[in-house]
């Protein structure tokens, strides 16, 4: 294609949003002609289904549960008043409560005022708030946001270290929906430690966002914790952004969570509007539905050109891939379905796997993410004409050309600045995205079914793992292989599990098991270590 007939198909293909201040260019996308009119059958329905589930239906069917993020930036669409008013008090309540920490009215145990917060959650109930925190965040926070989303106890050690003596001032917010998950638990509990090691009460710190009724919800109340922020049924964590899941912590930080769900809000306008001509989100699945062939056979690759967005991929990653890897359709049938999310931040991008993308396997297309404005303030010219950000435009330009040149297919999101209002539309629209795609396969992005799978398993590993226990201190001294604590327990066909077990338990000197490593290192043996 000359530059010319290329030029044309740029302005043919180039949607521009200024309401949301976005633009969306699917040029560099391979489609055929007649690709829009041929898919039309198609969108009608996920136009349908998208309405459907905005009004109250139930979209998550397997779990008969309503699916309602888009009533949490725009209440009066909920179904009914109930549900509008806990909507609208419930973010009067998270502004009350941050503007009262702020002005000290709310105050740490031993005085002065709170500087640090820390969220305690995993998955959807800290990626969000993570997303925000590091695209947001300034210098002058209000508070400092720090995160503890994992069950590694080194890493939770870590946080507490960065906290260091600043842990009198700083609120725990404990995030869960079912205040049974095991990761978020275990976090509450080492950070509850720490805090009374410094002789610090946990309650006179802590807040929980759950659901009502849950174990956290439960034990906030029993504690007299400082406040308790709802989760709802109807929201998935993956999508809880725009809840009380992201917006407290924002708030808390400083952020501008009214021009957040604005620029959510008018997003959701935008692509609520049944017209694959210029519905961006409808647009976007239709480029996936092509690059994919439906049926995921080719990556997403996400490549923000700002080091603000370096965590988005991440947030795509749960979004994305936790909604549509799906081994089942709504019809029952085994598809295998999804599309798998991966990336890096340019230009970092280009000294990292560029090389891959553009000689290597063609097994993926690209998202890049442009932002216009390069900073606040004076910009500085590192040669005469020419500042740090031309040349992060020139790279991502030039990236984006050469992929083109061998055949690699991209399309590119354009902002005109990072702020709270445009960060708030970007995720909307991955979101409006997601179940427009979700409809095209016939999937349901609504339920999770391979992460309950995980949690039973790791379950059935810890109850193995007690039984292990058990045995060995009822002998301690003799030691016994993996093979033959597996045949004392009856499950000769575990001793892989077991051996795992006795592997990690050895490592750690609390569990008080003592290896004797063999040169073949599955014949050694383990021993619970004599009083």
């Amino acid at each position: 294609m000359d530059n010319q007939a290329y030029w044309e198909r740029f302005k043919n293909h180039l949607n521009h949003y200024p309401e949301i201040g976005l633009m969306l260019d699917i040029s560099a996308m391979c489609f055929p002609d007649g690709y829009f009119t041929a898919m039309e059958p198609l969108l009608v329905r996920a136009y349908r289904e998208m309405a459907d589930l905005e009004s109250g239906g139930p979209a998550n069917q397997d779990e008969g549960r309503m699916v309602g993020h888009y009533w949490l930036r725009t209440p009066y669409l909920s179904p009914d008043h109930e549900t509008e008013t806990m909507i609208v008090t419930a973010l009067a309540d998270i502004r009350s409560f941050s503007d009262r920490v702020h002005s000290g009215e709310i105050a740490p145990e031993q005085g002065g005022r709170y500087t640090h917060f820390l969220v305690i959650g995993i998955g959807g109930s800290a990626l969000g708030p993570q997303l925000l925190a590091e695209a947001l965040g300034t210098a002058g926070d209000a508070l400092r946001p720090f995160f503890m989303d994992n069950t590694d106890p080194d890493g939770m050690d870590r946080v507490l270290s960065h906290i260091g003596s600043a842990l009198p001032r700083t609120l725990a917010l404990v995030i869960s929906k079912s205040g049974g998950t095991k990761e978020t638990r275990n976090g509450m509990l080492e950070v509850r430690r720490a805090f009374e090691q410094s002789g610090i009460s946990f309650a006179r710190h802590a807040v929980a966002v759950t659901g009502e009724g849950s174990a956290l919800d439960l034990q906030a109340r029993e504690e007299g914790w400082l406040a308790r922020f709802p989760m709802w049924d109807w929201v998935g964590g993956r999508t809880s952004v725009t809840s009380a899941v992201g917006l407290l912590p924002a708030a808390l930080q400083g952020i501008d969570i009214d021009a957040f769900l604005e620029g959510a809000r008018l997003c959701d306008a935008v692509t609520r509007m049944p017209n694959n001509r210029t519905n961006p989100a409808a647009r976007l699945a239709l480029m996936w539905l092509h690059a994919t062939g439906g049926d995921g056979a080719r990556d997403m690759v996400v490549l923000p050109y700002k080091d603000r967005l370096v965590l988005f991929s991440r947030y795509l990653q749960q979004l994305v891939m936790e909604s549509l890897g799906k081994e089942r359709d709504r019809d029952g049938n085994v598809v295998n379905q999804g599309i798998a999310v991966y990336g890096n931040k340019g230009s970092t991008d280009q000294h990292a796997f560029v090389q891959q993308l553009r000689d290597g396997k063609n097994n993926f297309f690209v998202t890049f993410i442009e932002v216009l404005r390069d900073r606040e303030g004076t910009d500085f010219q590192v040669e005469p004409g020419i500042t740090s950000g031309d040349y992060l435009s020139g790279f991502l330009q030039g990236t984006r050309k050469a992929l083109q040149e061998n055949g690699r297919e991209s399309l590119t999101i354009t902002l005109e600045r990072l702020d709270a209002r445009s960060l708030g539309a970007l995720i909307g629209l991955f979101e409006r995205t997601v179940g427009f795609y979700a409809s095209l396969v016939n999937i349901n992005a609504y339920h999770q079914p391979g992460v309950e799978a995980g949690k039973r398993a790791a379950g059935s590993v810890l109850e193995k793992q007690a039984r292990i226990l058990a045995l060995l201190r009822t002998q301690p001294g003799r030691p016994m292989t993996a093979e033959e604590v597996a045949a004392a327990l009856g499950m000769p066909g575990e001793a892989e599990t077991m051996f795992r077990i006795l592997l990690h338990a050895s490592a750690n000197e609390g569990h008080g098991i003592v290896m004797e490593k063999s040169k073949i290192i599955t014949e050694s043996r383990f021993c619970a270590a004599a009083p």
